[in-house]
């Protein structure tokens, strides 16, 4: 993928990866996340895991500052992508940043238009108006997910008539279509069947040579199959990170040993 060069071509940030500095985040009087200090490796999957109401899709929602929705949320601290801050990014500075910081969501939300128009919609939002510049794209990018064979006779058709996991492989290509530089995605194969679910798990990782990506998952095999760093935590802070091998096979916190255990969920 990193070798296409459709004739836009976004500029995308250059990093070593996020880190994440002394984070905390309120809503209202609740304390939610609490001095998060993480390093969240380039062209790596990490896998953000813990029990239910930990912080996690907290945390992942504050890459983007999708968190910013949250009504009474305040946020401190640093996160730290190349030489951006994104806790310091506002108006037209934070549009810009969200373009190189895509989210998959937890249930797949295609826009109430065509195929053709899920993929090209962000392009056109970023300038790009040229019809044959816009094909390149919307065929390489649902070449790259392999959906392209599955719709490319159909690319007028809305995409809400698309299959559930048809739905979030073309999330991922709208996503992939601005060129970010990072992927977030939040539970996003679980409302998926276990086919739909294996595919969109091998995309990811066949994505990361090109991508940095994060993910929130409840589920531990999911992340034992395909993380290379994990982020384990619990009721709001960062209990153990490190190469998923070493957390998985050598936890060093007695917690973490209990979670990976299932003492509890």
């Amino acid at each position: 993928m990193a070798e296409f060069n459709p004739t836009q071509k976004f500029e995308r940030i250059e990093h070593n990866g996020i880190e994440v500095r002394n984070l905390n985040i309120h809503i209202g009087d609740a304390h939610i996340l609490k001095d998060v200090t993480v390093s969240i490796p380039k062209n790596k999957i990490t896998c953000i895991i813990g029990p239910s109401g930990c912080g996690k899709s907290t945390l992942l929602r504050t890459f983007n500052r999708i968190i910013d929705t949250t009504e009474g949320v305040k946020i401190d601290g640093d996160i730290l992508l190349g030489d951006r801050n994104i806790v310091k990014s506002h108006g037209s500075n934070l549009i810009e940043l969200r373009r190189h910081i895509g989210l998959v969501p937890q249930r797949p939300c295609p826009l109430p238009m065509s195929i053709y128009d899920n993929i090209a919609y962000g392009c056109r939002i970023h300038g790009i108006s040229n019809k044959g510049k816009l094909n390149a794209v919307v065929e390489h990018y649902l070449r790259s997910i392999g959906l392209w064979d599955e719709v490319k006779d159909r690319l007028s058709s809305p995409a809400g008539r698309l299959s559930g996991g048809q739905q979030q492989r073309l999330c991922l290509a709208r996503s992939l279509a601005v060129e970010p530089s990072v992927l977030l995605a939040d539970e996003s194969t679980s409302a998926l069947d276990p086919i739909s679910s294996k595919k969109v798990e091998q995309l990811f990782v066949d994505l990361k040579q090109d991508y940095t990506i994060v993910m929130v998952t409840h589920t531990l095999q999911q992340a034992q199959r395909i993380a290379d760093h994990v982020i384990f935590m619990y009721l709001g802070e960062v209990v153990e990170q490190g190469p998923a091998r070493d957390v998985f096979n050598n936890p060093q916190n007695e917690l973490t040993r209990r979670y990976l255990d299932g003492a509890f969920s």
